[in-house]
C-alpha cells in the first residue's frame, strides 16, 4: 500500500531531526577522534565548534523538535480520523518548507538568510493554521 503524502510528510518530519542530530554526532565525533577537542568539553548550545556550523546545526536540531508535536499531532489526527484528504494537498509543501528551514538554518546567520528562514516558517505556521481550520469545519 503506498504511502500518502500525510504518512511522507509525518515521516520527513521525525526523519529530519534524526538526520541533524547524526550529523552533529558526526561533526562532534571527527573533533574528538581528531584531537581537536575532548569529548566532555562540548557547549550545549554548540558555540564551542571549530567553526559557526556547529553551532547553527544544534539550533537547526532544537528548532525541527520545537515544532514537531504540532505538526506531528496535526498530521496523525487527520490519518486516524481519515481526513487525509484535507492534509495530503499541503503536505509536501510543509515538509517541503521544513525542509527549506533547516537548511537555511545551517547555510548562514546573515539577515537575508533570517528572512528567509522565516519565510519557510510562516509557510509552515499557514499550513497548519489552514488544517486545523479545514480539520474544525470551520472553512
Amino acid at each position: 500500500m503506498p504511502l500518502s503524502p500525510s504518512a511522507i510528510a509525518l515521516l520527513g518530519l521525525v526523519a529530519l531531526p534524526l538526520i541533524l542530530v547524526l550529523l552533529m554526532v558526526n561533526q562532534r565525533g571527527l573533533l574528538v577522534l581528531g584531537g581537536r577537542m575532548k569529548v566532555n568539553a562540548f557547549a550545549p548550545d554548540g558555540s564551542n565548534t571549530p567553526s559557526g556550523f556547529g553551532q547553527r546545526l544544534v539550533r537547526a536540531h532544537a528548532n525541527c523538535l520545537e515544532n514537531l508535536p504540532m505538526q506531528a499531532a496535526v498530521l496523525l489526527y487527520a490519518i486516524a480520523s481519515g481526513q487525509t484528504a484535507i492534509t495530503d494537498p499541503l503536505a509536501c509543501v510543509l515538509l517541503g518548507a521544513r525542509l527549506f528551514q533547516a537548511a537555511i538554518h545551517l547555510i548562514s546567520t546573515s539577515p537575508l538568510f533570517v528572512w528567509l528562514r522565516f519565510a519557510g516558517f510562516l509557510v509552515q505556521l499557514l499550513v497548519l493554521a489552514w488544517w486545523l481550520l479545514k480539520l474544525a469545519a470551520l472553512v
